[in-house]
């Protein structure tokens, strides 16, 4: 899969800043919480530049460039949940000691649902209080510290996106309005 410049910067920033075993920051009181809130408060800031700084910008405001789902054919720029996803997947092909996705009780891409209970709790909690969900869950024989951040539609570009897809579930997003939730999940064992 071609991994564009800007995607491999954003995930080697991201990995190297935090791939550190769990064991290291619990000696040094680092809860997996306040790791898990730091690579969200990363995740979260690239994700909203990129937004409204790329996306935004050059396709509602210059309309020089638009950003579309099949992107490499159209020669666009990538979607941010796609920017979001093509992170993640580097991430964990780094083995990096924690894993992220984005997911939504309404997802355009069907394999953006939650997958686990504590996950559609999660995501029910970031919709409806607008805060962030934490847990811990077995997935398979590993226990994990699980957390769901609301994913807020930070720009004109997200609304639009999401209410005229055609495989949306939900045509009434407005701005400022949760639309699913990041998952971050760091192994406990």
């Amino acid at each position: 899969m071609k991994q564009n410049k800007l995607t491999a910067l954003w995930t080697t920033l991201v990995v190297s800043l935090f791939a550190v075993p769990v064991s290291v920051f619990a000696q040094k009181n680092i809860t997996p919480q306040k790791m898990a809130d730091a690579i969200f408060a990363v995740i979260e800031s690239d994700r909203t530049v990129y937004t409204r700084n790329v996306v935004n910008r050059l396709q509602n405001e210059e309309e020089v460039l638009t950003a579309e789902e099949h992107w490499q054919e159209e020669q666009a720029l990538p979607l941010p949940a796609q920017m979001l996803r093509m992170g993640a997947e580097r991430v964990n092909e780094k083995d990096a000691g924690f894993t992220y996705a984005l997911l939504s009780l309404w997802p355009i891409n069907k394999q953006n649902k939650p997958k686990t209970e504590l996950e559609k709790k999660g995501l029910e909690h970031a919709a409806k209080n607008g805060k962030n969900f934490y847990g811990e869950e077995k997935l398979g024989k590993k226990t994990y510290f699980t957390a769901v951040y609301p994913d807020v539609a930070v720009s004109e570009a997200c609304v639009k996106c999401h209410n005229e897809h055609i495989d949306t579930p939900r045509k009434d997003f407005k701005l400022g309005d949760v639309m699913g939730g990041v998952v971050i999940r760091i192994p406990l064992d």
